[in-house]
């Protein structure tokens, strides 16, 4: 989704940051929280189901084998066709990828052990396929740091990635986050310098 440069460009300003708060900031892109795949076989069965209904209203005389086959086929067929990813956009529902790709952020905020007492941590992720962007912070800079301070850098990050600048909404979301950081979370103590890239998965 991004080359090498652009990767780099945004673990310098990270970098940058973190030489003045003595939080750790890490960014996410996701390409898709998830595959989705158990969709187009929860369409294609219900669908399929409802075939012996919409025979049985047709005017044409079907024997009970050839409902059998025509069940079968249709789920096979709509199987296939719903996997396309214009149509999985359309059966997988809004709510449902919201809180696949909310899922998946919180899963890299314990991963990258940003939840640790003592340590401050911050996670920018963006999920490009569900267009979900959201700000994790640890409890300590949750409660310095309002909702209204996030949801700004959040804005301004998804009008970029709207206009398909993403590497400049990261490289200005973290240049945010790093005026809010400095000033709530000043670097106190000495670092070891650890180049952060942006982690694509």
């Amino acid at each position: 989704m991004l080359d090498e440069s652009e990767l780099k460009h945004v673990a310098r300003a990270i970098s940058q940051v973190e030489q003045k708060t003595d939080a750790r900031l890490f960014t996410v892109l996701a390409r898709q929280a998830d595959d989705y795949r158990i969709f187009p076989y929860l369409w294609s069965a219900l669908i399929a189901m409802l075939t012996p209904l919409i025979i049985e209203l047709s005017p044409w005389w079907v024997e009970t084998w050839e409902i059998f086959v025509i069940q079968l086929g249709a789920f096979t067929f709509l199987t296939m066709v719903l996997r396309t990813p214009a149509l999985m956009n359309i059966i997988v529902p809004k709510e449902v990828k919201q809180w696949r790709a909310s899922s998946l952020a919180r899963r890299q905020f314990l991963d990258h052990h940003l939840h640790h007492s003592g340590e401050s941590g911050v996670l920018i992720f963006v999920s490009e396929a569900e267009h979900y962007v959201e700000i994790i912070a640890d409890r300590s800079l949750s409660r310095r740091i309002t909702t209204d301070d996030w949801q700004h850098v959040i804005d301004t990050l998804i009008t970029h990635i709207r206009t398909r600048d993403t590497v400049s909404g990261f490289v200005t979301a973290i240049e945010q986050c790093g005026t809010l950081l400095a000033k709530h979370a000043p670097i106190t103590r000495e670092k070891v310098t650890v180049e952060r890239h942006l982690l694509v998965i």
